[in-house]
C-alpha cells in the first residue's frame, strides 16, 4: 500500500515542478535558537513562493517555502483500514499541555481540528490526528487555495496543489466519507406547511 500511495504521489508531484522542497532539517537548526517557555503569538509567515513536498516518508507532505523551515505538514497513518487517519502538524512553538482547535478552510469548506501540543525531537508544536475520511479535508482541493490557524500562531496560507487531496484520497483507499445528515425540519416548520387541497369532486 505504501508503494503505491509513494507512485500516486510521485506521479502528481511531477506535475509541480522540480523546485527544492522545504526541509525538517530547517526546522531544527531553528529549535536550537528558540526561547522555551510560553510562546507569544506569532505573526502569519509569508508564504510567497511556499509549496506542498513529497519526503523520504512516501506517506508524508511537508508545505513551506523552498529551503526555509517547514510550516505544516500532513501524514497518513494506518492506510486504507477503518483506522486510516491524518496526522496534521502545525510546525511553531507551542505551550506544554496546551490543547485547541485548528481551523483548516478552503473551497467552501471549514475543519475544526483538535490539536495538542506534542514533542517533536525535543521542540514542542501543534500536532492532531483526525480521521481520512472527515468530509472536511475537500477543503485542501486544489481549486483554491486554503488557510490553516491555530491561536496565537498566526495564518498560514496554503498555496493551491494537487499532492494534499491526492494523499487523502489514497490514504482513505476504499473507506469513504460518511454520507451528509439528511436536512431536519423543526417541528414548528412542519406546523406551518399548509395541507394539500382535496381534489375537486
Amino acid at each position: 500500500m505504501r508503494r503505491s500511495i509513494a507512485v500516486a504521489l510521485l506521479a502528481v508531484a511531477g506535475l509541480a515542478g522540480c523546485k527544492p522542497p522545504p526541509t525538517d532539517s530547517a526546522v531544527a537548526r531553528v529549535s536550537l535558537l528558540e526561547p522555551t517557555g510560553p510562546s507569544t503569538p506569532l505573526a502569519s509567515p509569508d508564504v510567497t513562493g511556499a509549496l506542498w513536498a513529497s519526503t523520504e516518508n512516501p506517506l508524508r507532505l511537508v508545505y513551506g517555502v523552498p529551503g526555509q523551515p517547514v510550516l505544516l505538514s500532513i501524514e497518513c497513518l494506518e492506510p486504507d483500514n477503518p483506522a486510516a487517519r491524518l496526522r496534521i502538524t502545525r510546525h511553531v512553538p507551542a505551550d506544554q499541555g496546551a490543547s485547541a482547535l485548528l481551523a483548516l478552510i478552503g473551497n467552501g469548506w471549514i475543519g475544526r481540528f483538535p490539536v495538542e501540543a506534542t514533542d517533536r525531537g525535543g521542540r514542542t508544536v501543534w500536532q492532531g490526528e483526525v480521521p481520512a475520511t472527515q468530509r472536511e479535508w475537500a477543503a485542501l482541493k486544489p481549486e483554491r487555495e486554503a488557510t490553516v490557524t491555530v491561536p496565537g500562531a498566526g495564518l498560514v496560507r496554503l498555496n493551491p496543489s494537487p499532492l494534499p487531496m491526492a494523499l487523502v484520497t489514497a490514504c482513505r483507499g476504499s473507506q469513504l466519507p460518511p454520507a451528509p445528515a439528511p436536512a431536519l425540519v423543526a417541528p414548528e416548520a412542519l406546523a406551518s406547511i399548509p395541507a394539500e387541497a382535496a381534489p375537486p369532486r
